[in-house]
Formats: C-alpha cells, structure tokens, sequence
C-alpha cells in the first residue's frame, strides 16, 4: 500500500499516521524519527508539511524537537499535556466571567483532593502536610514567602491523592490564578485567615475524615474567591 498522502490536510495526516506508529510501538520511546526527507520522500509531500506534522505531535506531548537533531519519541506527561493550554486559558481570563469559571473549577478540584487526602493519608504523608503547614505559618509576616507556601501546603495535598493528572491540573491552576493569590493576600489580615484556614484543613486530613477536610476546604477557597471579589469592587470604586 502507498504511504503517498492524498488528503487536502497533509500535515494533519502525517501526524495522525506517525502517532499510530507511536502507538502501536513501532516507535518507541527515545527512538528517532526518520530524518525530514525521509519522510517527504516517503509521504510524497513538501518539507512544510512535514515540519507542520512534527509541531503537531511536538504540540501533543508526543515527541521532543531540538534544533539541528532528529526528534525523538517521548513519553507524554500530564504536566505538559496541560501546559498546552496556558495561552487558551490565559485569553479566556480576560474575558468576562473567565475569572469566576475558573475559580469555580479550582474549589471543586482542591475539595476532591482533600477528600482523596483524608482517605489515603499515611503517617508520613501527615507529617509532611503538618511541615508545609508549619513553613506556612512562620512566614506569616512575610508576604512572599507566605505566598510561595501557601502554595507549597496545598501542593502536598494534591500529591497526597498520588495521581498524576490532579497534580499537573493543580500546579496549572496555580499558575492562572497567580494573579488572585496575590490581589487577596496583600489585604490586611488575610494572611492570618489562610492560615488559620490551612489548619483545619490539615487537621480534617490527619483526623481522616473526607466530608470535614472537603467542607474546610470549599469554605477556605469560598473566602479567597470572597476577598478577591472585595478587593476588586474596592480598587474600581477607587
């Protein structure tokens, strides 16, 4: 059978016919592939297309393109199946409601893996929430290390859940809502009122009891959303 490409979308159909040979192993991970012409030469296409299909797959997690070297089969990973879509999410948060879309989409994802926490916790899983908890609490009056382990506490309970996906979500979610984070912790006494916040949540977790660590989480994002919103009507009335 012919390799040669008749469809209009030529890029498209080299890399759906690269990543069945991914998939099927034919290319495994860390195998390059053909070089450029060979794979003009073996689709009847131009060096575009074929370049077109390489960013594609690029795109897709699925191989690794370095200047002047063949690319090469990686294995796809959650963090950077995510990443892809920084720049879509950050336009929609620019957009009217994006803002509150997602900070929706942040307390039912954090509320799942605190519940997921307190079910599976170990013993040391415990003690290194109790660590992040206590860094947390020493940089009280510190704004940006409280911010960085703010982010760190709620990290580990991301990984607590041990999977994956939920931890690449999280660490991307992190990263829209950057802008949040900081609006809301610069206000007086907030930093106290997250603190505060993380404790129960920490002790719902190491109590093992999913319905109170879910509960405690969904008030302690309902409050920063809360603030966020506060904060924002106070600087547009200003």
């Amino acid at each position: 059978m012919s390799d040669v490409i008749q469809r209009r979308r030529l890029y498209q159909e080299i890399a759906d016919r690269l990543e069945r040979l991914i998939l099927s192993g034919e290319l495994r991970v860390g195998d390059a592939l053909p070089s450029e012409r060979a794979l003009m030469e073996r689709f009847g296409v131009g060096r575009p297309a074929v370049r077109e299909a390489l960013l594609a797959l690029e795109r897709a997690g699925l191989i690794a393109v370095s200047g002047g070297e063949r690319a090469r089969v990686i294995r796809p990973s959650p963090a950077g199946l995510v990443a892809g879509l920084d720049a879509a999410v950050r336009h929609w948060l620019a957009e009217p409601g994006g803002v509150r879309h997602l900070q929706a989409a942040r307390k039912l994802l954090e509320m799942g893996l605190a519940r997921a926490a307190a079910e599976v916790a170990s013993l040391a899983d415990i003690e290194r929430l109790r660590a992040a908890l206590a860094e947390n609490a020493a940089a009280r009056s510190r704004l940006p290390d409280f911010e960085r382990t703010d982010v760190a506490f709620h990290y580990v309970i991301a990984e607590i859940a041990r999977n994956p996906i939920f931890t690449a979500v999280f660490q991307a979610m992190t990263g829209w809502l950057t802008e949040q984070r900081a609006t809301t912790l610069r206000l007086p006494g907030a930093a106290e009122r997250a603190h505060a916040s993380h404790h129960r949540i920490c002790e719902a977790i190491a109590a093992h009891d999913p319905d109170a660590a879910a509960a405690e989480m969904r008030r302690h994002l309902e409050d920063v959303a809360d603030l966020y919103w506060r904060s924002m009507d106070a600087g547009s009335a200003g």
